[in-house]
């Protein structure tokens, strides 16, 4: 079998997806100035504020239901009949009927199709920038063998200023907008900022895969999630289970590694300097470090898996934090 390469495409059903959520409260929550296709979305789903499928979209998120249900879902669905065999109970009724509904009666066809040249832009620079690195090879010696088909898919509509990550049958499929900019300014080109592609994408494959390593490896994990990790209190408060803080915590340190092996040192800091103030996370430097030092033993076979480090996880960062705030 020949070596895998991540794929990029464009997918009308999350195109669609992001204009449902174009035309929910949801822009208001993003304060950056968006992308010009994701404004003239808005300016032509205005009107569709009360429609079944935004309603129904706008009640999941004042429930506070993640985007990344929305996406699996949508990518779920088939194209263009939107239909679904396995409807999960969260779902509005008849959901997919007026997603479809919204999608003939916005005529959202004629605006992708004018922005053709924009869409196809944003995948060829993604296309580009993606193609110079292997994220497979990267992540062997973590999570094993990678079987799924990494998927990006470059987003220049809603949302604005994060990216999703979901499993979707054999694939992670990561979904991110281009680099937010200062001010006014419209977002960078996808080209311009390749570290910005690197880490938006390779921050959902890495959150996806180690939490299902983490759930292959329960028996293993839990005499390990024993020991306390040496994060902070308000980090504590937003990710309260051990498994979802080892898995931030590694999130951070893996892609700040790849970021200065593939990139440089500088940008590998600067991503650092990011998490530290988004999420409170002070001790990536610390990560980085027991990751290198994790990597030089499994070059030279002292371990054959990640799983049989991890023991040594907890002790090594709590080390490795105090050195590195020296």
């Amino acid at each position: 079998m020949g070596e895998k390469k991540l794929q990029v495409r464009i997918d009308d059903r999350v195109r669609l997806m992001s204009a449902v959520l174009a035309a929910t409260k949801w822009p208001e929550r993003e304060k950056h100035r968006p992308h010009q296709h994701a404004r003239n979305t808005v300016k032509l789903v205005a009107d569709f504020s009360h429609h079944p499928g935004v309603s129904g979209a706008q009640v999941l998120l004042d429930q506070g239901a993640p985007l990344e249900a929305f996406y699996t879902y949508a990518l779920k669905l088939s194209w263009p009949g939107l239909e679904n065999s396995q409807v999960p109970r969260w779902v509005p009724p008849n959901w997919n009927t007026h997603l479809k509904n919204f999608y003939e009666a916005t005529k959202l066809e004629e605006l992708w199709q004018a922005e053709h040249t924009e869409w196809q832009k944003a995948r060829q620079e993604s296309e580009d920038v993606l193609g110079k690195v292997d994220f497979y090879a990267f992540l062997k010696p973590f999570v094993g063998d990678v079987v799924e088909q990494l998927v990006f898919m470059p987003n220049i509509s809603y949302p604005i200023t994060r990216s999703i990550g979901v499993r979707i049958g054999g694939e992670l499929v990561a979904i991110a907008p281009p680099r937010e900019a200062w001010g006014d300014n419209p977002p960078w080109p996808f080209s311009e900022d390749p570290s910005h592609v690197y880490s938006a994408s390779l921050s959902e494959y890495i959150r996806l895969l180690m939490l299902s390593y983490l759930r292959q490896n329960a028996e293993a994990v839990a005499p390990i999630a024993q020991k306390p990790l040496p994060v902070s209190d308000q980090f504590k408060e937003a990710y309260p289970n051990w498994g979802d803080q080892f898995t931030e915590v590694f999130v951070s340190g893996a892609v700040a590694l790849f970021l200065e092996q593939a990139v440089s040192k500088s940008e590998a800091e600067a991503y650092v300097l990011m998490q530290h103030k988004a999420k409170g996370l002070n001790i990536v430097p610390g990560v980085v470090s027991v990751l290198r030092r994790y990597l030089r033993d499994y070059a030279d076979n002292k371990y054959e898996t990640f799983i049989k480090y991890m023991p040594n996880f907890p002790g090594h960062l709590r080390v490795a934090k105090t050195i590195t705030t020296l």
